[in-house]
């Protein structure tokens, strides 16, 4: 799941349209816009086991719900009442009260920065839109700040397409460049499959003479990853 590219309406569907079709947020399967949501809702709850379950359980690095949290609200959900879910979890009424006016506090403090973010970056009147990189284990500097405009001069500027396959020119100097030609570079490598050394050389050595320069920034960047003995390589999927 892509959240970036998903509302909140989406969100809470569960699906979202894509053309002409409603796509699972889930899994690759799809109906035709005009098929009843009914059918929709019927799939994500057979193999899903419902929409509001895949949001409450997401494996995201946005999803920050302890086990604890995920578990009272999918108790709440079921609108059990305090006294019985007390009982339930042996702790008391006053436990579970406390844990709803935490939840609604928490929506309250969302729905304001939601509010303060729409008006500051409105994609509408936003000219500077950033691309999307992996995400830092320390605090990200201006390197990781490119915008879609920046993104477009700097791999015309780099990189042949008129060539197939896929053809660097040279390799840059400036890190925030690296960055962003690792951003194109990273879309022929197919997520989530376990590779080889040798498998992923092979998809890096038509781009690059020097492919063990690529490789090595687009583990030392986050574009890839490899198991600790280094045998195995592979690209996570579309970061949530």
């Amino acid at each position: 799941m892509d959240l970036a590219k998903l509302t909140l309406a989406d969100l809470k569907n569960g699906w979202h349209s894509v053309a002409n079709e409603r796509q699972c947020n889930y899994c690759p399967a799809n109906w035709l816009i005009e098929t009843p949501v009914t059918e929709i809702e019927k799939h994500l709850q057979l193999v899903h086991g419902g929409n509001l379950n895949q949001l409450i359980h997401l494996t995201s690095r946005y999803n920050t719900l302890t086990t604890k949290q995920q578990d009272l609200l999918t108790a709440f959900a079921t609108d059990i009442k305090d006294q019985a879910l007390a009982k339930q979890l042996q702790v008391a009424a006053a436990t579970i009260r406390h844990q709803k006016f935490t939840f609604r506090e928490k929506a309250k403090q969302a729905k304001l920065y939601l509010a303060i973010y729409d008006q500051v970056f409105d994609p509408q009147t936003a000219p500077d839109q950033l691309i999307d990189v992996p995400e830092q284990p320390s605090q990200p500097d201006d390197r990781w700040l490119i915008t879609e405009d920046e993104a477009a001069q700097t791999l015309q500027h780099y990189f042949d397409f008129l060539q197939e396959p896929l053809r660097l020119k040279r390799w840059p100097k400036k890190q925030k460049v690296i960055i962003t030609i690792l951003t194109r570079i990273i879309t022929e490598i197919p997520a989530e499959q376990p590779l080889t050394e040798p498998d992923l050389n092979a998809y890096l050595q038509p781009i690059y003479f020097d492919y063990v320069t690529v490789r090595r920034y687009l583990i030392d960047y986050g574009f890839l990853k490899r198991t600790a003995d280094g045998r195995n390589y592979w690209r996570p999927s579309e970061r949530n």
